[in-house]
């Protein structure tokens, strides 16, 4: 019988990359998830009946341990970019993946994935940086032998990244951005599931950051997007001061409407803009693990182009303007 790996969040951007190689690698993947109706999609990733998504709240240990049974390795993809009711950033990012690890190593389970980030700091003034080293630490008081992953900005076609900033193209002549002069090393989508994969193997274990080729600017990433998708905009920095302005006037809407309204950016993604986001000098990385980085330039336009003026119909045109008349 082949073996069953868990994946929580599973169904989140990273995680069902990461669940569609491991059923191609032949693994039976359970995708754990707070609403499994809602991840059906991940079914067709395997043989019938090989992924199956099925309900776990992070926050209890009951149901944590529930869906954990039987499992031979299990892979963590749960994190919060803003805190949503009882979604912290610790109850899901510090606790949660503690939880996990604790569960894991009781149950007897052989290899552990931690899915962190690049900027992952305990003395950060982020909070998010802070809870996502505590969930290391976490993860490896209980797992020493498991893998951690810390990725830069990462890409691909269900990004919030590329497609949220070339979304906001399509309604104006400015761009507006927090940060222009951070720096970032974008990193595939898939390649960071290949990664994901060599550590529920057990192949590899420890912590490895992963970066792309490039390494560019906050405004040179949203120059270069604005050339793939053919608009002209101009790129605005908002001081880092104006956005914490901004961002607590968004805090205050969100408040005293109750959580409906929620603004573009928080005070904690600021702060963490004022870090550059990319591989450490010395840290282990892709190398490491025998995988060669994609670079931006051969994913984004396969999925960036429904942005374009004319959507699939943008290189028709252009083509039809140099036919001789």
């Amino acid at each position: 019988m082949s073996k069953l790996v868990i994946v929580y969040g599973g169904s989140g951007f990273v995680g069902r990359y990461i669940a569609r190689r491991l059923a191609k690698d032949g693994w039976r993947v359970r995708v754990a998830v707070r609403n499994p109706n809602e991840a059906m999609f991940v079914k067709p990733y395997g043989a019938v009946g090989q992924v199956e998504p099925v309900f776990c709240n992070i926050r209890d240990d009951d149901s944590v341990r529930s869906v954990m049974h039987g499992a031979d390795a299990v892979v963590n993809c749960v994190g919060v970019l803003d805190e949503i009711g009882k979604n912290t950033f610790e109850a899901v990012q510090a606790s949660g993946a503690e939880r996990i690890a604790r569960i894991a190593a009781s149950t007897g389970v052989g290899a552990m994935v931690q899915m962190s980030a690049i900027g992952a700091d305990a003395e950060s003034e982020s909070e998010y940086a802070r809870t996502k080293a505590a969930g290391e630490a976490g993860v490896l008081a209980h797992m020493p032998n498991a893998m951690i992953l810390r990725p830069s900005i990462i890409f691909g076609d269900e990004d919030g990244f590329f497609n949220r900033f070339a979304g906001m193209s399509r309604f104006g002549p400015v761009l507006p951005i927090v940060g222009a002069d951070t720096k970032f090393q974008p990193v595939y989508v898939d390649d960071v599931a290949a990664a994901a994969v060599i550590g529920v193997q057990g192949r590899a274990q420890g912590v490895f950051e992963l970066g792309g080729p490039d390494v560019q600017t906050m405004r040179e990433l949203m120059t270069g997007m604005l050339a793939i998708i053919r608009r002209r905009r101009l790129v605005l920095n908002i001081p880092f001061f104006a956005a914490q302005m901004m961002a607590f006037g968004f805090k205050v809407g969100r408040t005293l409407s109750l959580g409906l309204v929620r603004g573009p950016i928080t005070a904690d993604q600021v702060k963490n803009l004022r870090m550059d986001n990319v591989v450490s000098e010395g840290a282990q990385g892709f190398e490491a693990l025998g995988i060669t980085p994609t670079a931006m330039e051969t994913i984004l336009p396969d999925y960036l182009w429904r942005f374009r003026p004319s959507g699939q119909y943008d290189a028709i045109k252009e083509s039809a303007k140099n036919l001789k008349p």
